[in-house]
């Protein structure tokens, strides 16, 4: 059965509204005046249908707006035969709501992608054969089958002798772990290495990944909408606007004064601008990466006093990366990073990776390697350019060169050292760590400076590493070893100093991305289920970006403050020159036209934003 969506409901109401305002000025034009009335009656009273029923509900919901005013003068016009103020009338509010729900045409989206990264089936041991089954069959005490790079379907123990897992998505560990026979792994982590077997702990619906959506789900329900910029001075305005329509009928007995007056205090400046600068402003912020999900996120952005930063792949780049490289007997540094590459083409493992990365950024031609064997997760051997090379741990590589423990540089928190022997000789050691990302302090400075009083670092990470990475960048508290319904009472808790902003990237973010005023997610290489939960998704990867999108999103608010001011302001003096009876409804609805004109084009101004603070790195 065909049914109208919200969007069309309203897009048909304007369309009805500017045909009956149209048609009604022909037939006028042409000396058909009954046709004219005719015309006009039709186009508002779908309109003021529409209007009444939104009303309705919004009175149901405890809620009193604006739109009452505009109610009552299009119901007075038509009641005091008043038909072309009533629609005008209804041409504008019709236009407003249309507005007003295309900023928000771009609203969150549901947690599809989360869901879909859920695993439907396993592969499970059966009578010494692997069968693929259904999640929902698997049972505590089953034996499953992990393929290289599965995500793991339940929490389980290591039932094999190693497992190398990626638990990033997860814990926002950034670096892949290695475990052993009967270490405990989480669900929604990820196959790093080679195949595996994992003892079901317990059943899929009550794992920590399930877990995790369900905290995602309950806290966007949970999260209560903000209100309209326009309905917080409704209260006020509507009772204003009562009184001096009351008091011209009253004083003159002339019930068209009455409407004159709520027809020139129709609040479309309101109604209008609003919604204009909040678009533009979301407009604007998309120019400098920032997709901010609806006005009412854009609006919010404007008044956050508190961050909460997540750590890894947030606050840090998120990866592996070449940090310090400390050659021996002879070796330069450059001689280190190429056979150490060459090799380490041959893996896959994230600090191979990296460090393959790092030599072609350098411009080093490696050749291919040769007679390559590698035991996953410790270490890789084989032959490069006629050389015996190995890397990987230090136990390993002591272990391919047969000799004593070599003590290894010493180890700065959160880091990684790969060792690298050439021709049973140590050649050196390279430093790997999740890097702080650049510019990090100077971007605290600048936020800061945009009116964030209290910034916070939230991770899964070891205190330590959490501590030792933060440090000298002037946060106001450290939070370590925390689980997703942690970092969701965190969040909760910090409310009391003002509305919180929440940055992350993974999905042990999402439930705290959804549950905070305002969630942004690193949308360049964060996980999916974040940048579903959140309301801003920065569209590059560079955490400075958050600079443009809160200094404009303060501009616009700002903007959109003057264009409420500057139409009560013009809408209050129209008011009582109507009330003195200086203004006929039909010119009231003329004079609000060129008011809306008037804050309209102050609107638009938003368009021209160009951000000040902090435009150095994000350039």
């Amino acid at each position: 059965m065909f049914s109208l969506t919200y969007d069309r409901v309203k897009t048909v109401l304007l369309s009805i509204a500017i045909l009956g305002l149209v048609s009604g000025l022909v037939f006028f034009a042409y000396d058909k005046p009954d046709m004219a009335v005719l015309a006009w009656r039709l186009g508002v009273i779908p309109v003021l249908i529409a209007l009444v029923v939104e009303i309705l509900r919004s009175l149901w919901r405890g809620e009193v707006g604006l739109d009452i005013v505009a109610a009552l003068s299009m119901s007075a016009a038509l009641l005091f035969g008043e038909t072309l103020a009533a629609s005008v009338v209804a041409v504008m509010y019709a236009g407003g709501t249309f507005l007003e729900n295309f900023a928000e045409g771009r609203a969150r989206r549901e947690m599809s992608t989360l869901l879909s990264r859920v695993p439907r089936t396993a592969t499970r041991h059966e009578n010494g054969t692997l069968e693929v089954v259904a999640l929902d069959t698997i049972e505590p005490g089953d034996l499953l089958f992990i393929h290289q790079g599965a995500i793991v379907p339940t929490d389980g123990y290591i039932e094999g002798a190693q497992a190398i897992v990626d638990k990033s998505a997860i814990t926002g560990e950034s670096m892949p772990v290695r475990l052993v026979h009967g270490d405990e792994l989480m669900s929604g982590c990820t196959n790093a290495g080679e195949p595996f077997d994992l003892r079901v702990r317990r059943r899929a619906v009550d794992s920590t990944y399930a877990g995790i959506v369900r905290l995602v789900e309950a806290a966007q329900a949970s999260k209560a909408p903000m209100a309209r910029l326009a309905d917080r001075y409704s209260m006020l305005f509507l009772a204003v606007t009562i009184a001096v329509a009351t008091a011209a009928w009253w004083l003159t007995r002339d019930p068209i004064r009455a409407v004159a007056v709520l027809v020139v205090a129709t609040p479309c400046p309101l109604i209008l601008a609003v919604p204009v600068a909040l678009v533009a402003g979301l407009s604007r912020a998309a120019h400098f990466g920032v997709l901010i999900k609806g006005a009412k996120p854009l609006e919010v952005l404007a008044r956050i006093t508190t961050l909460v930063l997540d750590k890894t792949g947030t606050l840090t780049d998120g990866r592996p990366q070449i940090v310090l490289i400390e050659p021996c007997n002879g070796m330069s540094e450059d001689e280190v990073l190429y056979f150490a590459a060459a090799l380490e083409q041959a893996s896959k493992h994230p600090m191979a990776v990296a460090i393959v990365t790092a030599a072609h950024r350098r411009g080093v031609m490696l050749p291919a390697p040769e007679h390559v064997t590698e035991r996953p997760g410790e270490g890789v051997s084989g032959t490069v350019s006629g050389h015996l090379v190995s890397v990987g741990g230090v136990s390993f590589v002591n272990q391919q060169i047969g000799a004593a423990p070599i003590p290894s540089p010493i180890l700065n928190v959160g880091a990684v050292i790969v060792a690298l022997a050439v021709d049973n000789k140590i050649a050196g050691y390279i430093t790997m760590a999740d890097a702080l990302r650049t510019g990090v302090a100077e971007l605290i400075a600048n936020l800061r400076q945009l009116g964030i009083r209290r910034i916070l670092l939230a991770t899964g990470d070891r205190k330590a590493v959490a501590e030792d990475v933060t440090k000298n960048l002037g946060l106001d508290a450290v939070k370590s070893d925390l689980t997703p319904d942690e970092k969701v009472l965190l969040v909760t808790a910090e409310r009391k100093n003002g509305l919180v902003m929440m940055v992350g990237d993974g999905v042990n973010d999402a439930p705290a991305l959804a549950v905070a005023d305002i969630g942004v997610a690193m949308g360049a290489r964060g996980a999916a289920a974040s940048a579903e939960a959140a309301d801003i998704v920065l569209l590059v990867d560079h955490l400075d970006r958050l600079l443009p999108g809160i200094e404009i999103a303060q501009r616009a608010r700002r903007i959109a403050l003057e264009s409420v001011v500057a139409g009560i302001g013009m809408s209050t003096i129209g008011m009582t020159a109507a009330a003195f009876g200086y203004l006929t409804p039909v010119q009231g609805a003329v004079i609000q036209e060129l008011i809306d004109v008037a804050v309209i084009l102050n609107a638009l101004r938003v368009l021209a934003i160009e951000p000040r603070i902090g435009q150095e790195s994000t350039e």
